[in-house]
């Protein structure tokens, strides 16, 4: 019986997770659709062509994770601004989630 609880636990945590993450790939896309779309509609990059969203070159540039996409959106670098002072940092994750779930889904 006891093991049959803490089955049933672990299961309704991993459902749990699930739900959450996709209700943060939904609000990481309404965050990249209000903040970032002006230059990375579809994934592509209007300012410096060659670094898109793109998942072979994010690859390229080491921006294959959360963290570092993360630090990207929070303290900008070259022509992108930092967003640490405008957004949050939980909408800073989701976005950097939904960059790498739409990089790796294809844009």
């Amino acid at each position: 019986m006891r093991t049959l609880f803490i089955f049933l636990l672990i299961s309704s945590l991993t459902f749990t997770s699930r739900n959450a993450s996709a209700a943060d790939l939904e609000a990481g896309k309404q965050i990249f659709t209000a903040n970032c779309t002006a230059c990375h509609t579809g994934g592509n990059n209007a300012i410096v062509a060659e670094k898109t969203l793109k998942k072979d070159i994010l690859e390229e540039n080491e921006m294959k994770s959360v963290l570092a996409i993360t630090n990207q959106v929070t303290n900008g670098k070259n022509a992108m601004p930092a967003f640490g002072g405008r957004l949050a940092d939980e909408d800073i994750e989701n976005v950097a989630n939904y960059v790498l779930n739409q990089a790796e889904n294809g844009w």
